[in-house]
Order: structure tokens, then sequence, then C-alpha cells
């Protein structure tokens, strides 16, 4: 990304790194996208419109979650923990599965610390360069 966000590959590419600002942003939209459509679609074809509203979220929140993990130095799979979790206690933590909502939310306390307000990794890992700092070249 060299110091630049570039937003269509941060939401529909898993690869490389992504620092936390973009990522935070995303996410935002991400969730509130959810929400609104959760709150206002209507209940009778709520079942049949999910279908083309939650996969393309669930990719986007799949590519920007597995970026910000490769910058910790993580593997993209994380990403499903997070996202199982999160689906899990949405919108409700306490109604969705009773006692196993507190690892759920444990979980996305977990993702929300390490993903939301740790740094990345100083310099190049094996995902690629840091994100905040552009790639030297030499003449």
């Amino acid at each position: 990304m060299n110091g630049q966000v570039d937003w269509a590959e941060l939401l529909f590419s898993a690869d490389g790194r992504a620092s936390r600002a973009p990522s935070w942003i995303a996410a935002v939209i991400l969730l509130v996208i959810g929400a609104a459509y959760d709150n206002f679609a209507p209940p009778a074809l709520h079942w049949i419109t999910g279908w083309f509203v939650y996969p393309p979220l669930f990719y986007c929140a799949t590519c920007v979650l597995s970026k910000r993990l490769h910058d910790r130095g993580r593997s993209g799979w994380w990403a499903a923990l997070v996202l199982v979790a999160t689906v899990a206690i949405w919108p409700e933590p306490g109604r969705a599965f009773g006692p196993l909502a507190f690892l759920f939310g444990l979980v996305v306390i977990w993702a929300i610390i390490e993903l939301g307000v740790m740094p990345g990794e100083t310099g190049a890992n094996r995902y690629g360069q840091n994100p905040l700092k552009p790639a030297f070249s030499v003449p």
C-alpha cells in the first residue's frame, strides 16, 4: 500500500498488509452496513435478500482482517475465528449461544486488542513490506 490506501485492494484482496487506521475505517463501514441492513431490511424478505448482502460483507471483512493479521505477522486464517465469533454474538452477545457467548466475546476482545490497538511488525515480514513505510529503491 506504500503509505496510501487502495480501498479496492483493502476490501477485495487478502494479500499483503494493512495498517490500523484504514482497517478500523473499513471495519466500521462494514459493521454499519451490516447493522443498517439488519435494522432496515423487511423481515419477510430478510432471509432471501441476506444471501445477496452477507456474502460480500463477509468477503470484504475476511480480506480486511487477513491483511491486518498479516501486518501483525499472523496467518490470515485467524480471520475465520474472528468472523465466527462476531457472527455468534451479533447483535446481542447474551442471546445467541448462551454460555459460549462468553468465549466468543473473548475472541472478539482479543481481536480488537490484537488488530485494532497493537501496531504492526516493523519492517518487512513474510507477507510484505510495512504499509506505513514505502519500500526503498536503490538506484
